[in-house]
C-alpha cells in the first residue's frame, strides 16, 4: 500500500502483558485517509490487542507497546491518553457493544459528547446520529438493556459518532447478530466513510462481510501479520478461501483444522 495520505502507520510494535507475555510480534500496518481497512483473523490472533495498542487501552489490562511506533498523520501518540486520541478524532468501539443497561438509548449515546461543550453541536451530532440509524430513534426512551443486540451495537457506533470522529476502530462489530443486521450495520458503516468521511479499521472474524466492504485487509495469526493485500485480492485467494470463507472445495473446512506448522509454510511459500 502506498503511504500517501496515511491516517494511521502503525511500525513494527510488540506487546507485552504483564511483563511476561508478548502478544504482538512486530505488526505493522497501514490505514489510508478515508479509507475502511480490515484487520482479520482467528479468535486470539490479536486484533483486539492491535485495536487497544493505537487506542492506549492497554494500561487497563496491564499491557504495553515495548518496541515500535504508532502515528496518526504523522505524529507518535503511544504516549497519549485515551482522552487526548478521542479529541484528536481517534475513537473506538468495543467489542461487546458495552453499552450502559441501566441507561436509555438516547442517554447512551449522549455519554458520546462528554468532550463537547457546545449545545447546539450535540443536538445536531444526535440527530445525525439518528439519521444514519432510525431505529435508535424509535428506541431512543428505551433502556438499552431491554434493546436488542443489533440495536446496542448501532448505539455503540452512534455513541463513537457523536465525538465527530475522523477516525473509528471497531472491534467485532459483527459479534452475536444476525446475519441481515451485520449487512445492515456495514451498509451503514459504509455510508458513513462515503458521507461523513470516517476512516474505519475494523477487526473481524467475519471475513466475508469485512472483505466485501473494506478496500484493503490484513490477516493475522498468532499476534503477527501474515497476509496483506486489496480487499478484491484477498478474497479471491485460494488460501484465503480455503482457510477463512469455507471455500476449499469438499467438504467444508475449517482454518483451525490445519496443523500450525503447516498453516506457517503455506503463508511463507
Amino acid at each position: 500500500m502506498s503511504e500517501k495520505n496515511m491516517v494511521l502507520n502503525v511500525s513494527g510494535i510488540e506487546v507485552i502483558y504483564n511483563h511476561v507475555i508478548l502478544v504482538l510480534k512486530g505488526v505493522s500496518l497501514q490505514v489510508p485517509e478515508q479509507g475502511i481497512v480490515a484487520l482479520l483473523g482467528g479468535n486470539g490472533a490479536g486484533k483486539t490487542t492491535t485495536l487497544r495498542a493505537i487506542s492506549n487501552l492497554l494500561q487497563g489490562e496491564r499491557g504495553e507497546v515495548t518496541k515500535g511506533s504508532i502515528e496518526l498523520r504523522d505524529e507518535r501518540i503511544e504516549n497519549l491518553t485515551p482522552a487526548d486520541l478521542v479529541n484528536r478524532g481517534v475513537v473506538q468501539v468495543m467489542e461487546g457493544r458495552h453499552c450502559f443497561a441501566h441507561l436509555t438509548i438516547e442517554e447512551n449515546l449522549l455519554t458520546g459528547s462528554y468532550t463537547r461543550t457546545d449545545k447546539g453541536e450535540i443536538a445536531a451530532n444526535l440527530d445525525k446520529v439518528y439519521t444514519y440509524f432510525p431505529r435508535l430513534k424509535t428506541r431512543r426512551t428505551s433502556q438499552a438493556a431491554y434493546t436488542s443486540g443489533g440495536e446496542q451495537q448501532m448505539c455503540a457506533i452512534g455513541r463513537a459518532l457523536m465525538t465527530n470522529p475522523s477516525v473509528m476502530l471497531l472491534d467485532e462489530p459483527s459479534m452475536g447478530l444476525a446475519p441481515q443486521i451485520v449487512e445492515e450495520v456495514f451498509n451503514i458503516v459504509k455510508d458513513l466513510n462515503e458521507k461523513e468521511k470516517v476512516t474505519f479499521l475494523i477487526a473481524e472474524q467475519n471475513t466475508n462481510m469485512a472483505l466485501k466492504y473494506s478496500d484493503y485487509g490484513y490477516i493475522m495469526e498468532s499476534g503477527r501479520i501474515v497476509m496483506d493485500g486489496a480487499a478484491e485480492d484477498l478474497r479471491s485467494n485460494e488460501d484465503v478461501k480455503e482457510f477463512y470463507l469455507g471455500m476449499g472445495g469438499g467438504e467444508r473446512k475449517s482454518f483451525k483444522d490445519v496443523k500450525s506448522y503447516k498453516r506457517r509454510k503455506r503463508w511463507l511459500a
